[in-house]
């Protein structure tokens, strides 16, 4: 699917990944509206692409329906949509507090695997009534979704998290397979350590002694080439139903 002149909802857009594949699809030409939490920078980074900013907590699923729909009517459509949005925390099975909380184990889930899930059955919908952008390929939409490598090599105390984005990852193949008829592509990205958030902030120091493991390069990945992948799976119709590793060849040790 050429990105020019598509209509592209980021959800997370305001920083990191979301923000850098929010401004590289809005420079190759695409109408890019902007979702993430009230109090982010999401009205400024919209307000420089020429698009749109709909605050919303992704965890209020009924709001983030809202949100979507408005976005969706800024934009005039949806062919892509993008969610960055996620985190996790550190928490055993079992520790000397005793067994892992259910309620903050059902926190995770609902902040990346119900959250990115309903995005995706609403995004569906809206791409379903699309004319195809090829009558004979049938190419209606793309979405794209946020995984990690610790849903494969998952650490000590991220038993919530990998869950969560195993869930992600696991969903990808099923979804497009569900959406294929409907000519909607589903893709996964797993990513490694990035310098985003809290992760970018931390020493040099850290930094290295958290990458040592890649193969190459051994550093932490940058929101432009995460961005850059969401492009690319954009841009390939063969591209579809898999999740897709950006991590340098790194492998999570246990801790």
């Amino acid at each position: 699917m050429e990105i020019k002149g598509k209509k592209a909802a980021v959800v997370g857009g305001a920083s990191g990944m979301g923000r850098a594949t929010a401004e590289l699809f809005a420079a190759r030409g695409a109408a890019v509206a902007v979702l993430d939490r009230p109090g982010s920078a999401g009205a400024e980074v919209a307000a420089a692409l020429g698009g749109t900013f709909h605050p919303v907590d992704v965890t209020d699923f009924a709001r983030a329906e809202v949100a979507l729909e408005a976005a969706v009517e800024a934009l005039g459509g949806l062919h892509v949509t993008v969610t960055t949005a996620g985190g996790g925390m550190a928490e055993r099975t079992l520790s000397r507090k005793g067994p892992h909380g259910l309620e903050s184990f059902r926190r995770v889930l609902d902040l990346n695997t119900v959250a990115t899930f309903n995005i995706s059955r609403l995004a569906a919908l809206h791409m379903s009534r699309n004319e195809p952008e090829d009558p004979e390929t049938g190419e209606r939409g793309v979405i794209v979704n946020t995984a990690s490598i610790a849903a494969f090599e998952g650490q000590i105390g991220q038993v919530a998290y990998t869950a969560a984005k195993a869930a992600i990852a696991g969903m990808a193949l099923t979804m497009a397979r569900d959406l294929g008829s409907l000519g909607i592509r589903v893709l996964a990205i797993a990513p490694s350590l990035f310098a985003t958030g809290g992760i970018g902030r931390l020493s040099e120091e850290m930094k290295v002694a958290l990458t040592k493991d890649a193969a190459f390069p051994r550093r932490m990945g940058r929101p432009e080439e995460y961005a850059k992948l969401a492009l690319a799976i954009v841009d390939n119709p063969m591209l579809n139903g898999q999740c897709l590793r950006l991590d340098a060849g790194q492998r999570f040790a246990p801790r």
